[in-house]
């Protein structure tokens, strides 16, 4: 007897769930690349890693004393502090220069990069006889910058506990770099406390001055690294719209003085930012022009809550920003459109994926595999600018499709191309609290607790030494694929340290036309990559100046090669640089990139712009279109036909227009 049909008939709907769920099963795997594919991959890229030593009389710790009610909590208190920042403080041309922030001693250092030779003794920057609380405060990160415009480079350095500080290049002081070589500036009234987490340069307002902007954590005021303390510390008020943290601030360039005693004054205009984007919990501060008007936009990505995206309408002396937000689809999250996440961001920064000629932005936040599974963020513009006009971010977050959109607790992310084909790699720097107690299920139930009990720190779990939240990640290293989509191979190079890390600073420290980057470590030593790809590609490295003694009138003036600086200059932050035509194997598209003031969480690149140019004949012709602002604030537009290699260019500052 046939039983089948009946067999079929009494199964129907199970027979029907599997022809649903199997193809949506197939269609929800991710993409994968061939184990030959991603070797074939990996062999592009090699780096030598080079720890950076500590120079100090100081100790080395592992951990800061806190406030007495957050002592219980002081492993998640003292997750910061490790910054770094690639630069060219003695003039010699190349960013081998390194400044770092260091939590062991909560000291500040500049040292040559251990690749570069003795050309002068590692040193701090001396706090003695500053208004300075050694006991309540610590640095978390250092940007540097020609605060006072005097072509020598200047670093601001950023705090818990008090503003930042303005450490000014003195110009009497000759010989090789030491700690005399600097002295402290106010930004701020010394006794206020700040909780400052991320800091960066860009001429916000248009008048051809650099301007400062500052994104705060704790409420200011707060007593959070004094253990003597007797008030109650507050934490966050939300877990997806905490709006009770420290100030996000923005400071106009007002007057400056070189010399044997520089100075520089800055204006407090933090009133242009309305009072939801002062008060978030902001961890990284960015700013790159998207319109085409050479005012920077500002992205605050921010703990706790909404990250903010400004378009900039400022004016000379009259800074004025509107609040954007991303247009949802009815396929797309809401915590997926820019401006309405309510995730942990952490860092951002700025780069042209998708070769449109319009900057995208990289950010991250928490995608902890059995933890927090929130998402990173590639922002991809859709090219439609003008859609800022009405408030519209002209942008979509592409991270799922491209392969970004995990990786682990992330701070700084970065995008740039360290093999030189053209295409951008992107990294992020990984890791919470390192130690042998896994914490990931009290931190589940705060997170899921309801608002009103998470000020309080004391009715948190305990997060203290010995205990891990995501404290053994490797940084990934993502490499884009044939298809299109980013394949992490950090293991695969051999980039596989399980350390805590913070920031990531990227630069050509030995002039050879690829980049190295330094990794500041959280608690451990930091250390340096040094670029040793077999077969790296051409490269067109760009440092754009502008003369100290600008006039008006005054001639673009262009130099092949690399060397020091032969006029006084500062670095023109904020210009805009477009690859309009390059050799690329089957890829004419355009590129743009900027003279980067400082974006991210605590990691800063070196002011070179820098383009892969893939296979490129020495003497072949790459069109690039640059755009800046002078001394005097006029704007600039010029076409260059450059070969390959390091030019720097002395933008002038003849037929500005406004």
């Amino acid at each position: 007897m046939n039983t089948a049909p009946s067999y079929l008939r009494r199964h129907a709907r199970r027979f029907a769930a599997i022809l649903i769920v199997v193809p949506l099963y197939a269609l929800a795997r991710l993409p994968t690349a061939s184990d030959s594919e991603l070797n074939a991959i990996a062999a592009r890229f090699a780096f030598e890693r080079h720890e950076l030593p500590l120079t100090s009389e100081t100790p080395p710790r592992t951990t800061r004393p806190v406030h007495p009610e957050l002592d219980r909590i002081a492993g998640w208190i003292n997750t910061l502090g490790a910054g770094a920042a690639m630069c060219d403080l003695d003039g010699n041309g190349l960013s081998d220069d390194i400044v770092i922030s260091d939590p062991r001693t909560d000291e500040v250092y500049v040292q040559p990069a251990p690749t570069s030779g003795a050309r002068y003794a590692a040193f701090a920057l001396n706090t003695r006889g500053l208004d300075y609380d050694h006991s309540t405060t610590a640095p978390m990160g250092c940007v540097p910058c020609d605060m006072n415009e005097d072509g020598l480079l200047d670093i601001l350095v950023y705090y818990w506990g008090r503003p930042p500080l303005a450490w000014l290049r003195r110009a009497d002081v000759e010989g090789r770099l030491a700690s005399n070589s600097f002295v402290a500036r106010e930004i701020a009234p010394a006794a206020e406390r700040w909780f400052t987490n991320g800091a960066t340069f860009a001429d916000v307002d248009g008048d051809g001055h650099v301007d400062l902007i500052t994104g705060n954590y704790f409420a200011d005021g707060e007593r959070i690294l004094d253990a003597r303390a007797t008030d109650h510390p507050h934490m966050q008020a939300s877990m997806s719209r905490a709006l009770n943290g420290g100030k996000n601030r923005l400071f106009l360039w007002k007057s400056a003085r070189a010399g044997a005693e520089p100075d520089v004054h800055f204006e407090d205009a933090s009133a242009a930012f309305s009072d939801e984007v002062q008060h978030a919990w902001t961890l990284g501060v960015g700013a790159a022009d998207i319109d085409g008007d050479l005012l920077p936009e500002i992205y605050f990505a921010n703990d706790f809550g909404h990250d903010r995206f400004l378009h900039n309408r400022s004016r000379p002396g009259a800074p004025q920003f509107a609040l954007m937000e991303g247009r949802r689809t009815f396929t797309m999250p809401s915590s997926k459109v820019l401006g309405r996440d309510s995730f942990k961001g952490m860092g951002i920064d700025f780069a042209d994926v998708n070769g449109d000629g319009i900057f995208d932005m990289y950010i991250s936040n928490i995608t902890t595999e059995f933890g927090l599974e929130e998402s990173q963020f590639l922002f991809v513009s859709t090219g439609h600018s003008e859609l800022m006009r009405d408030g519209v971010a002209p942008y979509e977050d592409r991270s799922e499709e491209l392969g970004l959109s995990r990786s682990g607790w992330a701070w700084d992310s970065k995008l740039d191309d360290f093999d030189n084909d053209g295409v951008l790699e992107a990294q992020q720097a990984l890791g919470f609290l390192a130690g042998r107690v896994n914490r990931w299920p009290e931190l589940h139930e705060i997170a899921m607790c309801a608002d009103p009990l998470l000020s309080a720190p004391l009715r948190w779990h305990r997060f203290a030494a010995g205990d891990d939240l995501s404290g053994h990640d490797i940084n990934p290293f993502f490499v884009r694929s044939s298809t299109g989509r980013f394949y992490d191979i950090a293991a695969r190079i051999g980039l596989t340290e399980r350390e805590v890390r913070r920031g990531i600073a990227p630069a050509d420290v030995d002039g050879d036309g690829d980049l190295d980057f330094v990794v500041a470590n959280q608690w451990c030593p930091s250390a340096l990559y040094v670029n040793t790809s077999p077969g790296a590609g051409a490269a067109l490295s760009l440092r754009l100046l502008i003369p100290i003694a600008q006039r008006r009138g005054e001639a673009t003036v262009v130099h092949t090669g690399g060397g020091p600086v032969a006029v006084a200059a500062r670095a023109a932050i904020g210009a805009t640089v477009k690859l309009e035509r390059a050799t690329f194997e089957n890829d004419h598209r355009a590129r743009v990139s900027q003279v980067d003031g400082g974006n991210g969480h605590s990691g800063v690149r070196g002011h070179e712009v820098h383009f892969g140019l893939g296979h490129a004949r020495a003497d072949s012709i790459h069109v690039v279109t640059i755009a800046w602002r002078d001394a005097f604030g006029g704007v600039h537009t010029q076409r260059f036909e450059l070969n390959p290699g390091r030019t720097t260019i002395y933008l002038g500052a003849e037929e500005a227009s406004r």
